[in-house]
């Protein structure tokens, strides 16, 4: 088995170029005889440097528009030969084939011509062919040869020829091969679900090419690692780096204030609201979403849908908060908050978002379309006598947006514009609506008047009974018990106005 291989011959053939004239300047200066294509085969004569072209090596030109120009035995039998089996290094003496020790490839941008809104055809164009078989084989015989498939390993292999007499081991290689693979079976994920789209095979493939190791998982004894690039989507403006629990909560924070058009602020604890407010100036905004629940936002995720300005900034930072998402900030904002410097200020670009969702469970993943419906006053339909008012309706949309967000069972109450009070993630909708009462009270919130919502239906009259007693006016729910009826006529016993959509938003 071959350890150490000193590059004598290499086969460079790319897409992107930037980067790689240092690398092909050092395998000229080793005396590497360099094979190539089309554009690169140019770009190495620029340089300076002799290269031969794989069709002199092939007796074949380049065919079929460029679909056709390394898939020949005299590039693959130089690639893929074993060199410690005379059988291999007979048959490429006898056919008059160059061992090939380095292999520099990269792949046509097939996803990015998709992001990019290509054709079809423009689309059907960018799936290597070439590429990939060159990438697979020469990671396959990792024994004896050195792929690279990523413009990002230039500069490594550079340094480790330079330090090593143009030399590289077998650990290296491996390495190597192991980032070859993980390039080819991403490119063949994208292209998979490309066009597992109109009939779609029951299968689960995903693929993300970037990572980052959190400091731990949800608690300090679990590991934790976010795969995804967090700076596609976040200008980090000050702060340390988000937790397993940042981003939980930050992903929820997002889902929520996209719901809304109005200037709204809202902060969250472990996924759920403790206060959002909608009102012409956001720092407004801020205080009223602060009354909610003083004692919850403390350490929580704030997030605005305008740019935070120095007076809104002035009061957030009388608050101890762990992230602050926003647009964009006021110079002086920024300067204010990052006077204490752990403290996470996060500017949010604009990028689109998956309609999916999926996480693993039992011994597999489940996936699901992300919850994207949510039902305004035109999707209301009036169940009871009482007609419920415009100003019940905006109100019972706005807390529709909010239950929709809210860990189940759930209630929401709010009043102009405002969430009062909410009661989250309770065994039974009956506690879920007593918590919200006494915690709407216990931060001096009158319920007198306040429109409320349920993420699903009430099977009994009870909860009805209870919000009249507390003096609510307007009762948003799906609707769909067989038991209907006796929540309607109890609304209707009351004077509550009740509205049903049709629609259940469980979160669990």
């Amino acid at each position: 088995m071959s350890q150490s291989v000193k590059i004598k011959n290499a086969l460079i053939s790319v897409y992107y170029k930037d980067g790689l004239a240092p690398l092909v300047n050092q395998l000229a200066k080793s005396g590497v005889n360099l094979y190539s294509t089309g554009g690169t085969e140019q770009f190495i004569k620029d340089l300076g440097h002799p290269v031969i072209a794989v069709e002199d090596l092939t007796g074949y030109p380049s065919i079929l528009g460029g679909r056709v120009k390394t898939l020949h035995p005299k590039v693959f039998g130089g690639i893929l030969n074993r060199r410690n089996l005379e059988a291999d290094q007979a048959q490429i003496n006898q056919y008059e084939i160059p061992e090939i020790d380095l292999v520099i490839v990269d792949l046509y941008p097939f996803e990015e011509t998709l992001k990019n809104g290509g054709t079809p055809e423009e689309i059907i164009e960018k799936i290597d062919i070439g590429g990939i078989s060159l990438i697979r084989a020469a990671a396959k015989n990792f024994q004896d040869v050195v792929i690279l498939a990523s413009k990002d390993d230039y500069t490594t292999l550079l340094d480790q020829l330079i330090a090593q007499n143009g030399e590289t081991t077998l650990e290296q290689r491996r390495t190597y091969a192991q980032k070859a693979f993980h390039t080819s079976s991403h490119y063949d994920t994208a292209i998979f679900n490309y066009f597992n789209t109109s009939e779609p095979l029951p299968v689960f493939k995903q693929s993300i090419q970037s990572a980052q190791t959190l400091r731990y998982g949800e608690n300090p004894h679990q590991a934790g690692t976010f795969y995804g690039n967090l700076s596609d989507m976040f200008e980090k403006l000050n702060g340390k780096e988000l937790s397993y629990n940042n981003l939980v909560d930050v992903d929820a924070a997002v889902s929520l204030i996209d719901e809304f058009e109005e200037p709204t602020i809202a902060i969250l604890k472990h996924t759920n609201a403790c206060g959002v407010a909608s009102r012409p100036e956001l720092k407004q905004a801020w205080l009223d979403a602060l009354a909610c629940d003083p004692v919850s936002a403390f350490g929580g995720v704030i997030i605005a849908n305008r740019p935070v300005d120095e007076a809104t900034a002035i009061e957030i930072n009388k608050l101890f908060f762990e992230v602050l998402i926003a647009p964009a900030y006021d110079e002086a904002a920024v300067t204010l908050f990052q006077a204490k410097k752990n403290r996470v200020i996060l500017k949010r670009k604009d990028v689109a978002l998956s309609n999916k969702q999926f996480k693993t469970l039992l011994n597999g993943v489940i996936e699901q379309d992300k919850d994207l419906q949510i039902e305004g006053p035109k999707a209301m339909t009036s169940v009871t006598t009482k007609i419920a008012s415009d100003a019940d309706l905006k109100d019972l949309f706005f807390a529709n947006k909010i239950v929709k967000h809210t860990k189940s069972n759930t209630i929401v109450l709010v009043k102009d514009d405002v969430l009062i009070a909410s009661g989250v993630g309770q065994t039974s909708r009956v506690d879920a609506l007593r918590q919200a009462i006494e915690k709407a009270k216990s931060f001096g919130f009158s319920v007198e008047g306040a429109a409320m919502a349920s993420d699903a239906f009430f099977p009994f009259p009870d909860c009805v009974e209870i919000a009249a007693e507390a003096g609510i006016t307007s009762i948003l729910q799906p609707g769909g018990s067989i038991k209907d009826q006796d929540s309607i006529d109890m609304a209707n016993a009351k004077g509550i106005a009740m509205v049903t959509t049709g629609v259940r938003h469980f979160k669990h």
